[in-house]
């Protein structure tokens, strides 16, 4: 079969189920093929062999249960940047990108005025490690920043099946640059700051915990999204479970995390310290007046799409 019978056959299977079958399938051929959108193009009757065209049709079968691409491929391109991803942990998204760049923002001018004393620098719930990894390659490639000035990164998250991909992600990534640099990252398994001793104080501490609202991510998984439940769920408790409210109602409001990382984060930051916390457009606000009751100050920074997404806390 040529290739482009296979794409159209892909984009067939596709048009049901996916909202770009066109992309889905110029992606899984791109993976699949080891070919760029511009050979795609040029070798539209290239007769692909038969192992891949039976690799191709396995995984236009699992895009179609809704599976992610991310997923399927194992990578997804976050700040211009390739991360591995996979089940284990959720697949980084652009809103996220608005985060990173006021991470940077804060990072750079806590430098300037720390001097040679180098900043620690704290992404709970890391996942991927796609934060604090484009944080600190962004950083390395700003000409004002020399290697021996990179703050020390913790990158920490509940599962050890996330943090051994951040681990690979910060090996990959941070490959081109010297030993240095990969040295000032530490992973630590912990759930929240509970493994941290509160002696350790961070200048910045960067964090997109689950949040959203337990009922909406019932929605979220029922298409075959497959991202992991315990990175998206905000209504869950400390010690695993559904939160519940004093009248015995069940929390519906993707906070229950965030009421538990607000002050373990105060505890942990520095003085004239940052926090910079992702949240949902529908419960920013009410995060950032939690933050405020803790006793801090509060800008909300909007995404690319205009929404409420970044509390910053300082």
């Amino acid at each position: 079969m040529t290739l482009q019978e296979l794409k159209s056959k892909i984009i067939e299977k596709l048009s049901k189920t996916s909202p770009s079958p066109k992309l889905d399938a110029e992606v899984l051929l791109s993976h699949c093929l080891g070919f760029s959108k511009t050979e795609l193009l040029l070798k539209r009757d290239y007769e692909v062999p038969a192992d891949k065209e039976v690799r191709l049709c396995d995984a236009t079968a699992r895009r179609a249960t809704g599976l992610p691409i991310a997923y399927i491929t194992g990578h997804k391109e976050f700040y211009g940047y390739d991360f591995i991803v996979s089940p284990d942990v959720l697949i980084p998204k652009p809103d996220t990108e608005i985060l990173v760049e006021h991470a940077v923002d804060v990072i750079l001018s806590k430098m300037d005025a720390r001097g040679e004393n180098l900043l620690t620098v704290c992404d709970m719930c890391t996942g991927s490690g796609c934060i604090a990894i484009a944080v600190a390659k962004t950083l390395l490639e700003d000409e004002r920043v020399a290697p021996d000035q990179l703050p020390k990164f913790t990158l920490a998250d509940i599962s050890e099946p996330a943090l051994d991909i951040a681990r690979r992600n910060a090996a990959v990534l941070l490959a081109d640059h010297c030993s240095l640099v990969l040295s000032r990252f530490n992973f630590v398994r912990t759930n929240l700051f509970d493994a941290i001793s509160e002696a350790i104080k961070y200048d910045v501490i960067l964090s997109n915990p689950p949040y959203i609202p337990h009922t909406m991510v019932d929605e979220l998984l029922r298409d075959g999204r497959s991202e992991p439940r315990l990175a998206l769920d905000g209504d869950i408790t400390l010690q695993g479970d559904r939160a519940f409210a004093d009248d015995g109602k069940t929390k519906d409001d993707g906070l229950e995390i965030i009421r538990n990382l607000i002050p373990q984060a105060q505890a942990h930051l520095a003085p004239r310290g940052t926090v910079l916390m992702e949240t949902g457009e529908y419960n920013a606000e009410a995060a950032a007046a939690l933050a405020a009751a803790a006793g801090f100050n509060t800008e909300i920074h909007r995404d690319l799409e205009g929404q409420l997404r970044v509390v910053e806390m300082f």
